[in-house]
């Protein structure tokens, strides 16, 4: 380095005012850095660009006479066309240093400062910078497979906004040029290949899966710690989507395949958490500020809003109104918009903050001695409750239209499900008057004929009253859980043993853990409940180790013991005997 800047009329930064000149000098100086036959073999791409290689110098050293004079007029021709630098080199032998060593260092430095001068061009704004660039890799391409090269090349490709169609396929069709080319090349790629960008986001899709179920069947068992205790930004941050955001980038096209993808998956197998994905990418790109992908998302304003409420775990009167004006606002002939706004809803963590909001609601109404009709605010969370739960139908059957709420929901359940919030109320008050002042009247253990009707025939009533049950948890109110839990062995669709409440559900009775200590209430939460469909679904069975996990303590030895055996595994019915021997043993001919 010292010799090559001490020379002073070879400074790099002083050759590339101009790009050509850049590139006729730092094409001309690849073989002359070379000082050996071993070395000039490694280019073997030179020849398309009219540069000596090693098969140059192997037919010179055939044909020729004198051997040693035809490798010094091949080094002269070859080497740094730098007149102060022939003397100097004999100064680096005396010190040990290697031709090989020099040249590569000086290679090293050549090929560091044209990778500047690409990023500093593309950054620039000369109407004609990306026309150098394209210049740049017809010189540079043929030589893309020689691993000294290949980062300038990869380079060059992208800060290219539209990669030449031809070149595209070259390093589609090279695996190893493919796994080592950038994002951005990449995804000129993928817009025109459904099936190798299906190929890439596959893995992501599955992985983003299994990380929600593992966190639904986690060892951490707590209210405050549960499946819904991130904030939208938290998850946001997670692996899978920062990295489907990073390979969308800006590109409109890539976004609307993995939208496909994300509803062909909801559509086979039912998972809820196509739909969160479908609404955090959307939000991973506004936080981004894509305009280009979200001023063409309908759904995107609709999104934001709801995502407000979702991190505040509530709808209040001023975002229910705006969320009714998108709605409302879905234009005829733009119907197809409810789809994706009814996978939205969908997600888990909105129905989750839709449902909370109606319990609130609720309980507001019973203060101000008001019916659930006479709330908008209550009927438009209904509405979206019920948007969001028929999503999959929706798309399933193409037919883009909102589902009509059963006005019996709000005229009959609703109503039967606050008399039980009433009941709830009275006896509650009634326990801390005097013991003379109190009633002879036990506790009610039956429910209203019409709640228990509509937590089998309707999701959205289903859903209310599984919501209803945590929150009575929450209150630790003991009575009244055992009076709804074995409501729940028959509801819409089986919900009530669906992975999301049966979290949630495990998680809250944990605020009762002394009330394990009862028989009675082991036998209503066990027995009544989920020792009923264990046998036949297996995250039953998990969800109530997890719980035990944390419980078994707390849980009435005899009784603990009768669960043990019913949770014990069954044996190996299907046990394979390994093979029996070709050749009887020796010792016993006859078996």
């Amino acid at each position: 380095y010292f010799l090559l800047r001490g020379a002073g009329t070879f400074s790099f930064p002083h050759c590339v005012r101009d790009v050509s000149v850049c590139v006729l000098r730092f094409y001309s100086c690849i073989l002359r850095l070379c000082s050996c036959f071993s070395c000039a073999v490694m280019f073997a791409g030179l020849p398309e660009l009219g540069i000596s290689n090693g098969e140059d110098l192997k037919e010179t050293l055939t044909n020729c006479t004198e051997p040693l004079k035809a490798i010094d007029q091949f080094q002269m021709e070859n080497g740094i066309l730098l007149p102060t630098l022939q003397s100097a080199l004999p100064f680096l032998d005396l010190h040990g240093t290697p031709r090989l060593e020099f040249h590569q260092s000086v290679f090293d430095e050549l090929r560091d400062k044209l990778m500047e001068r690409v990023a500093t061009i593309a950054e620039g704004k000369e109407d004609d910078r990306y026309k150098k660039l394209e210049e740049l890799l017809e010189k540079s391409f043929p030589l893309v497979k020689m691993p000294s090269i290949q980062p300038v090349v990869m380079r060059v490709l992208k800060h290219l906004p539209k990669v030449p169609e031809k070149k595209l396929k070259i390093v589609m069709a090279d695996k190893d040029l493919y796994k080592v080319c950038s994002v951005e090349v990449k995804r000129q790629i993928w817009q025109d290949n459904q099936a190798l960008f299906g190929d890439e986001v596959s893995p992501l899709l599955k992985q983003y899966i299994v990380e929600k179920e593992g966190a639904l069947f986690s060892s951490d068992l707590s209210i405050l710690h549960n499946f819904f205790s991130p904030s939208p930004k938290t998850r946001r941050q997670g692996e899978v989507v920062l990295k489907l955001t990073q390979m969308i980038g800006k590109n409109v096209k890539l976004y609307d395949m993995v939208l496909q993808f994300l509803r062909t998956l909801f559509l086979r197998t039912r998972n809820v958490h196509y739909c969160t994905l479908r609404a955090e990418l959307l939000m991973s790109l506004h936080d981004l500020d894509i305009s280009e992908i979200c001023s063409v998302d309908p759904c995107h304003k609709f999104t934001w809003c709801l995502d407000a409420c979702i991190r505040e775990k509530f709808v209040d009167g001023k975002r229910a109104r705006e969320l009714q004006g998108f709605l409302d606002g879905v234009k005829k002939g733009q119907e197809q918009v409810l789809g994706d706004l009814s996978m939205i809803l969908c997600d888990p963590f909105a129905c989750n903050t839709l449902v909370l909001s109606l319990i609130r609601n609720l309980q507001e109404l019973l203060s101000q001695d008001a019916l659930p009709r006479e709330s908008p605010d209550l009927m438009l969370l209904l509405r979206m409750l019920s948007l969001g739960q028929g999503a999959w139908d929706m798309i399933d059957s193409q037919v883009f239209k909102e589902p009509r709420l059963d006005l019996e929901v709000v005229t009959r359940f609703l109503p039967a499900m606050m008399s039980v919030v009433v009941d709830d109320h009275i006896f509650t008050v009634e326990q801390k008057l005097p013991s003379e002042e109190k009633s002879s009247q036990s506790y009610p253990s039956a429910l209203p004929a019409a709640f228990n009707r509509f937590l089998q025939e309707n999701r959205v009533a289903c859903e209310m009253g599984l919501y209803y049950v945590l929150h009575i948890a929450k209150l630790r109110n003991k009575n009244a859980l055992q009076r709804l839990l074995p409501a729940l062995v028959e509801t819409y669709n089986d919900m009530a043993f669906g992975d999301i409440f049966l979290h949630l559900l495990t998680g809250h009775l944990t605020l009762l853990s002394d009330d394990f200590g009862s028989e009675e209430f082991c036998s209503v939460v066990f027995d009544g409940f989920l020792l009923t469909s264990f046998s036949r679904s297996e995250n039953v069975h998990r969800h109530t180790l997890r719980m035990l996990l944390h419980l078994h303590h707390k849980v009435v030895p005899s009784y603990m013991e009768t669960l043990i055996k019913t949770l014990e595994p069954p044996a190996q019915v299907n046990f394979q005997a390994p093979p029996a021997p070709i050749a009887p043993p020796p010792n016993n001919p006859d078996k």
